[in-house]
C-alpha cells in the first residue's frame, strides 16, 4: 500500500522524497528542508528557536550549548501546520539532536494527532547505511524499484572513486567547526579513506566532538577541508576570513603554510546523511587528488581553496 501523506522532519528524507517522485504525497517539511526548490513551497511542521543567519559561528555554538544544558529544545513543533498534514507516515532522524528534530518532537507530533502515524526513523553513520536508507525509505512509500535503480545508481558513482589507485595519500582533516574546532563524524572519516587521503583525528561512526588546537597541530595533515555544519561555501569562506585567516597558530600549521585548505559546501553534501553525500564524495576526491579526479563534474561553488 502506498502511503498518501508523508511529513518529513529530516531534509535528508525530503531530498529522497523528491527523488523518488513523492513529492506530491509530501504535506509538511522542516525549515531546513530547501532542496529541491519545490520543498521551499511545502508547510513546515519543524522551525528552530536559532537563527544562525545572523548569528556568528561562537553565538550559534554557546546558544545551542545553553539550550541543550538546560534541557529545553533547539527545535520547534510547528502543531497547527502537523494537524493539517493529517500524516500517515512521519520520517525522521536519531543522529543528532543538534542538527534535525529529534525524539522530543516526535513524542509531542504522536501526542496532538489523533489518527496516530507509521513512525520511521532514519540513523545512518556510514556510507553503507545512508545507501540502505534510500531503499527503506522506498519501500515504506511503495518505490522499491525506483529506490533500488538509485541505490545501484550510488553505489556505482562510490565505486568509480574507490577503485581508483594512488601512488600517496595525503593526511586529511575535516573540521566541522571553527570556533570552537569541532571534528567532522559519522561518514565523513569514510569519505575522505575512500576518495583516496588518510583520515586524522575522527573515525567513521563517531559522533562529531570538540577539538583543541593541540590536536591539530599534531595531527599535521597534508590537507584540511573546513564544513561548518549547515554552512555553505560561501558563508564558510566569510567565517574563516573572520576567525582563522589572520590567526597566528593556525599560520603556523603545514597544510595552511602550503594553501592546502578548502572550504566546502557542507550544508548540501556533508552535513546530511543525504543521497547527496556522493556528491560530497566526488567533491572530495577532486580535493584530494585533482591530478585523477580533474574531469568529475561537481556542482559549481560546491568547494574552493582557501589562503
Amino acid at each position: 500500500m502506498v502511503t498518501q501523506r508523508i511529513v518529513s522532519f529530516l531534509p535528508s528524507a525530503t531530498e529522497l522524497l523528491y527523488e523518488l517522485g513523492c513529492q506530491n504525497h509530501l504535506f509538511g517539511v522542516t525549515h531546513e528542508c530547501l532542496y529541491p526548490e519545490d520543498a521551499k513551497s511545502k508547510p513546515r511542521v519543524i522551525n528552530t528557536v536559532i537563527d544562525g543567519s545572523n548569528m556568528s559561528s561562537p553565538e550559534i555554538d554557546k546558544k545551542t550549548c545553553e539550550l541543550l544544558q538546560g534541557g529545553k529544545d533547539i527545535f520547534v513543533l510547528e502543531e497547527e501546520n502537523l494537524k493539517k498534514a493529517n500524516p500517515d507516515l512521519i520520517i525522521s532522524q536519531n543522529t543528532c539532536e543538534v542538527c534535525a528534530a529529534h525524539t522530543n518532537q516526535i513524542q509531542r507530533a504522536v501526542q496532538i494527532l489523533e489518527k496516530k502515524p507509521q513512525l520511521h526513523s532514519i540513523d545512518p553513520h556510514n556510507l553503507v547505511e545512508i545507501l540502505d536508507s534510500v531503499l527503506d525509505v522506498a519501500k515504506l512509500v511503495g518505490k522499491e524499484k525506483k529506490g533500488e535503480k538509485l541505490r545501484e545508481s550510488l553505489k556505482k558513482r562510490i565505486k568509480f572513486v574507490k577503485n581508483k589507485s594512488y601512488n600517496a595519500k595525503p593526511k586529511v582533516l575535516a573540521i566541522e567547526w571553527i570556533k570552537p574546532f569541532f571534528t567532522s563524524g559519522h561518514w565523513v572519516p569514510e569519505m575522505i579513506e575512500v576518495a583516496g587521503g588518510q583520515n586524522k583525528i575522527s573515525k567513521t561512526g563517531e559522533h562529531s566532538r570538540r577539538l583543541s588546537f593541540d590536536e591539530i597541530k599534531q595531527a599535521d595533515p597534508d590537507m584540511i577541508v573546513v564544513m561548518p555544519c549547515g554552512f555553505d561555501t560561501k558563508r564558510t569562506v566569510s567565517e574563516y576570513n573572520k576567525y582563522l585567516n589572520n590567526d597566528e597558530s593556525w599560520n603556523s600549521l603545514r597544510a595552511v603554510k602550503n594553501k592546502n585548505v578548502y572550504a566546502v559546501n557542507a550544508n548540501s553534501y556533508f552535513s546530511k546523511p543525504s543521497i547527496r553525500t556522493i556528491t560530497g564524495l566526488e567533491i572530495l576526491s577532486k580535493i584530494i587528488h585533482p591530478e585523477i579526479f580533474d574531469d568529475v563534474l561537481v556542482p559549481k561553488d560546491s568547494f574552493t581553496r582557501l589562503n
